[in-house]
């Protein structure tokens, strides 16, 4: 009985050093940051996790093997690819990943547990993943395709790599091609295919804006000219229905159709020499000195209307006309 009194004593003797020695050194209590979980050992066995929070641990035998952060982490690679017509170009890769928040029915399924215990370089590990998994991708696509595609190829290595890494106790994120760096030549070639297509369609739009233009003209010209020609014909319609209605008029005072017809056409041709003499124009007009012999003037525009006329048409005897100037 004794014996036991003497080993319980000396046990919580041992109890009270090993708390003294911990508030003296520091090793007994402990605080875990909000977003951080601590792994416990205990004799250099995975004991526990704890997360965020107040603690305490027994000093000497167990330690805090690793204080791992919950927070989402960013790292980016460079990385050289080939595409299907054989260019080499330069990706810049940004990739998000945080350790699994998974607890697990166990603490060895748990994402704390496996990203410390499975693998000693994630990051580099990482790298390789997403490296050759673009290297997989990338071949199936020319130049033209992976920047018109990049984002769906961002997507399906994200795809693919997060599986590769859920196993080490990782969950990545996203993963964005953030850059798609060319060789000098591959870029200067490219430039100038654009500069020759920008080209090539300017001068095709200035084709076509030109040839818009004279279908245009054409057509207002064309409508002009209908419109003139109307005009023309309503005008001479106008002419044509005046003159009848003065020949008739004419012909009402008992004038027989010759005379009436040479009396209109004198008519129309004084006032013709009415109009000209007001333009003020200076010209030399030459007229007959006896306007008895002027009916000759009026021969041809008269042609017709003789040649059907059967009477025939009694002149006196030719006298040789004296002609005069009149400037005007």
């Amino acid at each position: 009985m004794f014996f036991l009194f003497d080993l319980v004593g000396g046990l919580f003797g041992l109890a009270i050093i090993f708390v003294i020695v911990g508030l003296v050194t520091g090793n007994l209590f402990f605080v875990v940051k909000q977003q951080h979980a601590v792994i416990i050992e205990r004799l250099g066995k995975f004991h526990r996790i704890v997360g965020a929070g107040f603690h305490v641990k027994i000093p000497f035998i167990d330690r805090k093997a690793a204080t791992v952060s919950l927070r989402t982490m960013k790292n980016g690679f460079d990385i050289d690819v080939k595409t299907q017509d054989n260019v080499t170009i330069g990706l810049e890769v940004s990739a998000q990943y945080h350790v699994s928040y998974e607890m697990g029915t166990r603490p060895s399924e748990s994402g704390v547990y496996k990203s410390y215990y499975m693998l000693q370089q994630p990051v580099a590990q990482m790298r390789d993943f997403i490296t050759d998994a673009l290297r997989s991708s990338i071949p199936v696509y020319t130049l033209d395709e992976v920047f018109a595609k990049k984002d769906d190829i961002a997507k399906d290595v994200n795809a693919t790599v997060s599986e590769q890494m859920d196993a080490y106790g990782f969950t990545l994120v996203s993963t964005l091609i953030t850059k798609i760096a060319l060789p000098a030549e591959v870029e200067d070639s490219m430039n100038q295919i654009n500069a020759a297509q920008r080209t090539k369609a300017a001068a095709q739009d200035l084709a076509e804006a030109d040839r818009i233009r004279r279908v245009t003209e054409a057509r207002a010209e064309a409508e002009a000219m209908e419109k003139a020609g109307e005009g023309i014909a309503n005008q001479r319609k106008a002419i044509a229905i005046g003159i009848k209605d003065s020949l008739e008029t004419i012909q009402e005072t008992g004038v027989g159709n010759a005379e009436a017809n040479q009396l209109f056409m004198f008519t129309q041709w004084t006032e013709m020499m009415n109009e000209f003499a007001k333009s003020g124009r200076a010209s030399t007009v030459v007229l007959p000195t006896d306007f008895t012999q002027s009916a000759g003037m009026f021969e041809q525009m008269l042609a017709a209307s003789q040649a059907v006329d059967a009477a025939p048409v009694s002149q006196a005897p030719p006298v040789p006309p004296v002609n005069s100037r009149l400037d005007v």
